[in-house]
Order: C-alpha cells, then sequence, then structure tokens
C-alpha cells in the first residue's frame, strides 16, 4: 500500500511557542522559560534539556482502565499501520518543532504498532526509523532515548529478561536489539531500561535469584551489544516499586544501585528517576535525585506528579514549583545533566481532548522547571543555604571529626572521646528556617 507523509497539518490552531515574559496573557506563549536565557554557566536550554515523550503524548488516547478513548487523534485514523506511523511521526514532529523543544524520546513500538511476526515487525521499525532520520534532520529535533517496550505484549505475562521460558527471553533480546540500532541510527544520547513486568506477583512460583541473575546477564548483553555498534551515550535504568508486577526487581534508586554493584555493572549504567515513581516508593522525588547523585549515577528524568489521593502512577504535568526547586537544588549540585535531561512522561487529562491541551500542559510544566531553575541557581549562589550545610557538618571538618571520616579512629577511641566530652550540646537542625530560606527564592 502506498503511503503518504508530510501533507496534514495537525495542529491548525497553533503557531511557534516563544518567550513572552511573566506579564503576558498568551496562553501559547512561555511566560519564564527562556531558552536563551543565561543561568550560571549554561542556557536555560542547555540545563534542563526538555523532551516530548512520544508514547503519552502521540499514542495515549484517553482510554483507562474503567473507560473507552476519549481522544479521536487524527494521526491514528489511516486503515494502513504504516501510514498510521507516519502520520503520527508528521503530527509528532509538527507538535515539538511548534513548541520549540529540543528532544524527544520513544519506545519501539510507540513508533509503529508491532506486527504478527517478528521478521516483520522488524522491516516496520526500519522503515520508520529511516523517515524518523530525515524528520530530524529537517527539523533540527534529537533523540534524548529511545527504548524497547518489553511490558505490553502478552508474552511478557511474566518478564522479559526475567521470564521463566528461555524462549521469551530471546524475544526479549531480539526487540532490545532493534531497539538499540534504532536508537544508534537516530543519535539517541541514551538507551533506558524499564523492567514493568521484570519482578513477580507471588514468590510462590519465583526464583528470584535466578531471575535477577538473569536480568544482570541481560543488561550485559546489551550494554556490550550497544558499545560493539557504536552507541556511545549512557545506559539508563528507570526504578519503579510496582505496577504492574506487585514487586518490581527496580524498585527504587537504592535497590538498583546496589544491584549494579552486586553485578558489576554500575560503571556502565546511571538512573533515569522519574517522580510519580519515586512516590509510589514512598520517597521524594529529590530523595531518589540524592540517592542517584551520591552514587555518581544521576543520568537523567522523567518529569510528571501523582495524585496525592491516588496510589497509582497518574503521570501529571508537573506544576509544583516548590518541589521542583528542591529537585533542581539536588541536580545543580551534582553537576547538572551531561547527556540526559528533562523527558515529559506526563499525559494531558482524560477530558483534555482539544489538540490545544498538549500545548497548555508542556507550557506549564516547562515553566514550572524554569522558575525552578531560577529560584535554586540563585538559592545556591546567594550562599546562605550552602554555608548553613557546611556549618552544619563542620564538626567533621577537623581534629577528631576529621581522623573519624578518614578512618584513623577505632570505636574504642569513640568511646574515650565521649567519655572526655561529655554530653553533647542539643543544636538545631533549623529546618523550619531553611524552608523559609527556600520559600523566599520561590
Amino acid at each position: 500500500m502506498n503511503v503518504t507523509t508530510g501533507t496534514t497539518t495537525y495542529f491548525k490552531n497553533v503557531q511557534a511557542v516563544h518567550y513572552e515574559g511573566k506579564d503576558s496573557n498568551n496562553p501559547f506563549a512561555f511566560r519564564f522559560y527562556c531558552p536563551t536565557q543565561t543561568v550560571g554557566n549554561k542556557t536555560m536550554a542547555e540545563h534542563l534539556r526538555f523532551a516530548v515523550a512520544y508514547w503519552h503524548s502521540f499514542c495515549g488516547t484517553g482510554a483507562d482502565p474503567f473507560g473507552a478513548p476519549t481522544r479521536n487523534l487524527p494521526w491514528l485514523q489511516a486503515a494502513d499501520p504504516m501510514q498510521r506511523a507516519y502520520d503520527k511521526m508528521d503530527a509528532a514532529f509538527e507538535f515539538i518543532t511548534k513548541i520549540g523543544i529540543p528532544f524527544y524520546c520513544f519506545h519501539d513500538y510507540d513508533l509503529v504498532e508491532e506486527a504478527a511476526t517478528l521478521g516483520e515487525s522488524e522491516d516496520r521499525l526500519r522503515k520508520i526509523v529511516a523517515y524518523a532520520q530525515q524528520k530530524q534532520q529537517e527539523s533540527g529535533v534529537q533523540l534524548l532515548w529511545g527504548t524497547a517496550n518489553l511490558f505490553s505484549h502478552p508474552r511478557y505475562m511474566n518478564g522479559a529478561a526475567t521470564n521463566s521460558d528461555f524462549q521469551v527471553v530471546c524475544h526479549a533480546a531480539a526487540q532490545v536489539k532493534n531497539a538499540i540500532d534504532a536508537t544508534v541510527a537516530l543519535g539517541g544520547s541514551n538507551y533506558v531500561f524499564w523492567g514493568g513486568r521484570e519482578g513477580y506477583a507471588s514468590l510462590l512460583n519465583t526464583n528470584m535469584k535466578r531471575e535477577q541473575e538473569h536480568l544482570a546477564r541481560f543488561l550485559a548483553m546489551a550494554r556490550d551489544y550497544g558499545r560493539r555498534n557504536g552507541f556511545t551515550g549512557t545506559f539508563l535504568i528507570e526504578p519503579k516499586p510496582m505496577e504492574p508486577s506487585k514487586h518490581q526487581y527496580d524498585f527504587d534508586a537504592a535497590t538498583v544501585i546496589a544491584f549494579l554493584r552486586q553485578h558489576d555493572l554500575l560503571s556502565d549504567f546511571k538512573l533515569n528517576i522519574e517522580v510519580n515513581h519515586a512516590t509510589l516508593a514512598h520517597h521524594t522525588f529529590q530523595h531518589e535525585l540524592q540517592v542517584a547523585a551520591d552514587a555518581g549515577a544521576l543520568g537523567s528524568i522523567d518529569a510528571n506528579r501523582g495524585d496525592y489521593q491516588n496510589g497509582w502512577d497518574t503521570d501529571q504535568f508537573p506544576n509544583n514549583v516548590y518541589e521542583l526547586t528542591e529537585a533542581l537544588l539536588v541536580i545543580l549540585q551534582a553537576g547538572g545533566f551531561t547527556t540526559g535531561g528533562v523527558n515529559f512522561d506526563a499525559k494531558v487529562r482524560r477530558n483534555s481532548v482539544d489538540p490545544e491541551d498538549l500545548f497548555f500542559a508542556h507550557i506549564g510544566g516547562m515553566d514550572a522547571f524554569a522558575r525552578a531553575l531560577l529560584a535554586a541557581h540563585a538559592i545556591l549562589e546567594e550562599g546562605t543555604y550552602t554555608t548553613f550545610m557546611r556549618e552544619r557538618y563542620e564538626s567533621f571538618d577537623q581534629g577528631a571529626g576529621r581522623d573519624f571520616e578518614t578512618g584513623k579512629l577505632s570505636l574504642n577511641d569513640l568511646r574515650e572521646l565521649a567519655h572526655r566530652l561529655g554530653e553533647p550540646v542539643a543544636r538545631s537542625g533549623r529546618q523550619e528556617w531553611v524552608e523559609n530560606l527556600l520559600a523566599r527564592f520561590v
């Protein structure tokens, strides 16, 4: 079947989105995000490296477990699956270029629907990747990261790399190989693993040790293949505690880091931290960022938020500037992003059915991050916060405290010091004061 490309405009009511300043009343303009504005030694665009999530933005129809689709996406109407893929990519690049976001992210079968056979699926992927190369060259948009969907198809009901059936593991490997090839062909800066089904529902039928060993071997094989075949970017793992599995092996940042250390993979992998996944693990986003940063493993982030009344992954667009400021404090002090960035792994609400709603959602998220970046940078530059943090731990900077940190004291030495120094003086953590300090800049 012949296909047509580039002949339809999907967002007719929206022109290019620009920065107009905080006093603008234009809903299709940025009030705080100015990509060329310098913040410290980088522009806003360089600091934040925004990306559009292909799956939510161009595949999401508003369907949920309780109801049918609500978004009648015009780029998904063609009868032929390849035509749908081309139409979807035309819509995606029209949106991405109009809003001025420099990157996008995808799963393999976001780009094009999986076919009945692996061979046909590979053929479809090759064709749409070739078209994506053309669209990237025309627009200047780049790929932040690619990944493979190893969780939607029924074959993965018991996991992918951790499946108890070796034949399924082979199929997962084929998908990952093809997704890495696509990422390399499109110049992707990162490749992500998210183990949505890499976990279990019951230990009664699970050999957890063997499954985790299989996962480690699978990751090592993927790393080796990527490096041999031209992937020079960063491999990322995205933690999540549950949903769809009851317990996922990539539960949180600390769990993933321990797993990588155990299997001698930490030097090859960093973490992609998602806000809503952090809260599902009963952590804050900034906690997960700090755990990753402290291990030298903070690679990239998926930006969204959960609903405080809902215990699942609602993937709403971020809008809490105070919480984002706390997150940016961690990111900036860790040195900022290198190959990573801020991917909007978020979806418009089920009742947001107009094409313009996609713009409103991204504009709001980008402005929220811009405000947080400005506030976090100002807090660090002003110096009160960093001075407070340094002074709080100054007892370890000299004398016996320094000897403790450098391993020069024994447990008995500490006991002798406790006798000699006597009861410690209570020192306030000044939590309310430091919260007020952050609020002053936000």
